[in-house]
């Protein structure tokens, strides 16, 4: 097996996972928080969680690993404007999804004291939802933007 075909193959699918994966769970939590029900909104936070763990996390490492090894492999020049943007857009990504995984441990933390205690939620995780909501978008656009340039490849 071509070691470069393999390293591409592992790329494309940890980024298929990343990107799969924060689409789903966003929709899922997105969906949850709608039905403002305590228990659904706890149960979904507690997947997301999990999900970000056994996914999100994994791919979002295999990401640098494999392109630092393509980028080798293939012979282009590290400072090729493409690849100077994807770097900025990867870290501008991490930097919006870090504190998501902290906002969504929260949200199903106050989801699960609301439903021991029989409450409703508190202000607090409406907060922390829309913070939460809002990191996604600069997150999602640029990996859409990322993907839009490992296709290709302009000189910018």
């Amino acid at each position: 097996m071509d070691p470069y075909l393999t390293l591409k193959y592992l790329h494309i699918l940890s980024s298929t996972v990343l990107f799969g994966t924060g689409m789903g769970t966003a929709f899922q939590m997105v969906w949850a928080w709608r039905s403002g029900r305590v228990e659904t909104i706890h149960s979904v936070a507690s997947g997301v969680v999990i999900a970000d763990w056994i996914f999100t996390t994994p791919a979002g490492l295999v990401q640098p690993l494999t392109g630092y090894f393509l980028i080798q492999s293939a012979g282009y020049d590290w400072n090729e404007s493409w690849l100077l943007l994807t770097y900025a857009l990867y870290v501008l990504a991490f930097v919006c999804w870090a504190p998501v995984v902290h906002l969504q441990i929260r949200i199903r933390d106050l989801a699960a004291t609301a439903l021991r205690d029989g409450t409703e939620l508190p202000d607090q995780a409406t907060r922390f939802f829309r913070i939460w909501f809002a990191l996604g978008w600069p997150a999602f656009a640029a990996l859409m933007v990322v993907f839009w340039l490992m296709v290709n490849r302009p000189d910018l």
